[in-house]
């Protein structure tokens, strides 16, 4: 979904001002769509759910990366499975244990990859660091080489999400297919291989260490467990919303950072306070993050002005009426950050970077919405606030650093990239 300079939200926004600031129609990937719009057009959709609408995912992305003999599922289902083995991974104080994870992988990655360099390129680190701690978190996997062997099909898989399902060689689509059948040959292996270990071991191993393996240990009402297949499927689903999203949330903070040196200082300031309270040695912990809290105005500004994730669609299951238009049964619906981001009914000056308008209460209910809201808000919110938070104290407590490209552009594909990836300059903080 993008405008003609490229970018979804000049799409929105030309809409908006064309048609209605609260509801337009378009034809998009095949379907009659339904664009709401606003705050009140959010709070519609994320409050309707499975009332007046229902998840719906394009053929394009299904077809990426499910295997072909799951594709027809009903996307209700896939999410509401997905969604039962969720809380156990995101509640709190499963979220406490994973900080020294991350924590401890951040410090590896920085060592390995920034401090021997005078520059770097931000996207694609960023892309590394969570990529890798997904697989870890989610299959136990901390082998470099077979991180390394995953992570490249991802990147064809994400760019065939919204494309022209046009599948031929070349093409962006036919890449993505490929993609997802190297991805799922090597996570079924994965998953295959862990069931023969977990029936050798189970007794021995009374929690899961990984969410595959939860997948693994589960059975439905009737005691059937889950087919490997479908957890393969919902791990690739996990394996994406974890890291893709998350790294581009990244790559803004730092874009931002460089451009604006007195809130790169005050970010700073706040992180050493953290890290000089710490003993050698010691890894962040929950404290620690909940002491972030102008380094996470910062990166919600950033997802603000940059939103990691355009909106998501949902399918019309009852007739409803928004804003005197009526919405029939079986269209698709669209709700985008874009008609509310930069919209300066709810952000004054809406360009302007200001790390302030998250302070107190924040913005006006439904307007800011990189995570979606309602019972269907992003359950991994607070995971990507803890992975998010604890990169920046990793780099900014080692280092300053300065955009190769003063100018350089985001593009979409989906999600908003660095045309140059943001290469930098670094210069390591003086001891």
């Amino acid at each position: 979904m993008a405008s003609r300079n490229g970018k979804p939200e000049g799409f929105v926004q030309s809409r908006m001002a064309r048609h209605s600031q609260d509801v337009f129609k378009s034809r998009l990937l095949g379907e009659d769509m339904a664009v709401l719009c606003g705050a009140a057009g959010n709070k519609l959709l994320f409050a309707g759910h499975n009332k007046i609408v229902t998840n719906w995912w394009p053929s394009t992305m299904k077809k990426s990366f499910m295997f072909p003999s799951t594709v027809k599922n009903s996307i209700q289902d896939e999410s509401t499975i997905l969604r039962s083995f969720l809380p156990a991974f995101i509640k709190p104080e499963s979220l406490q244990h994973y900080i020294p994870i991350m924590d401890s992988l951040a410090k590896d990655h920085v060592v390995q990859e920034w401090s021997s360099r005078d520059q770097v390129q931000v996207f694609p680190m960023s892309k590394k660091y969570t990529f890798a701690l997904a697989c870890k978190l989610f299959l136990s996997i901390d082998d470099a080489e077979q991180v390394a062997k995953l992570a490249h099909p991802f990147s064809l898989v994400t760019a065939g999400f919204f494309c022209l399902p046009v599948n031929f060689p070349g093409t962006t689509f036919y890449k993505a297919q490929k993609g997802g059948e190297m991805i799922r040959e090597l996570l079924l292996d994965i998953i295959v291989n862990k069931r023969a270990q977990l029936n050798l071991d189970k007794a021995a191993l009374p929690v899961a260490p990984d969410m595959a393996t939860r997948m693994l240990m589960s059975v439905d009402e009737n005691g059937t467990p889950m087919h490997e297949k479908d957890i393969s499927n919902k791990i690739i689903g996990l394996l994406i919303a974890s890291h893709d999203t998350t790294s581009s949330a990244i790559t803004s903070v730092f874009n931002y950072l460089a451009m604006d040196p007195h809130i790169y200082n005050q970010v700073l300031q706040e992180q050493m306070e953290v890290a000089k309270s710490k003993s050698p040695g010691e890894l962040l912990n929950w404290e620690d993050l909940n002491k972030m809290k102008y380094s996470w105005n910062v990166a919600c500004e950033a997802m603000r002005l940059q939103p990691p994730a355009g909106g998501a669609f949902r399918e019309v299951i009852s007739e409803f009426t928004f804003a005197g238009f009526t919405i029939p049964k079986g269209w698709k619906a669209y709700w985008s950050v874009h008609s509310t981001h930069k919209n300066p009914k709810y952000f004054p000056d809406p360009e302007k970077f200001d790390p302030t308008r998250f302070d107190g209460n924040g913005p006006a209910p439904y307007s800011y919405v990189p995570f979606g809201g309602g019972p269907k808000m992003c359950p991994g919110k607070e995971y990507a606030r803890l992975e998010i938070l604890v990169f920046i104290h990793n780099v900014v407590t080692k280092f300053k650093w300065e955009k190769l490209f003063p100018n350089e552009e985001f593009t979409y594909n989906p999600i908003p990239i660095p045309l140059k990836d943001l290469p930098v300059r670094l210069t390591p903080h003086q001891n």
